[in-house]
């Protein structure tokens, strides 16, 4: 099966309320760097789609988009907005 096909079939499956292949469906647009797509996933309630997300927003020092991340539904980028502005000594993990 190709990615193309695996994808079809994932998000036909996502679109019946398969919250695993919602899930799959953002590992695959990680894998391909596509945060528009995760951004899409995370619109559609994919948890995981907004750790992604969060990971990518730490790693990459972006406060507000933690913040945008926030606002979207994604409690994990809340927390970590909220630690680093609460230790600014400390801001990004090592």
């Amino acid at each position: 099966m190709t990615e193309s096909a695996d994808r079809e079939t994932l998000r036909a499956l996502a679109d019946e309320g398969n919250e695993l292949a919602l899930d799959r469906l953002a590992d695959l647009a990680d894998a391909r760097n596509d945060t528009d797509e995760l951004h899409e996933l995370l619109d559609e309630g994919s948890i995981h789609a907004g750790r992604l997300l969060t990971r990518r927003a730490v790693a990459a020092h972006d406060l507000l988009e933690l913040q945008r991340l926030s606002d979207a539904g994604a409690d994990e980028a809340g927390l970590e907005l909220d630690r680093i502005l609460a230790n600014p000594k400390r801001t990004w993990p090592e």
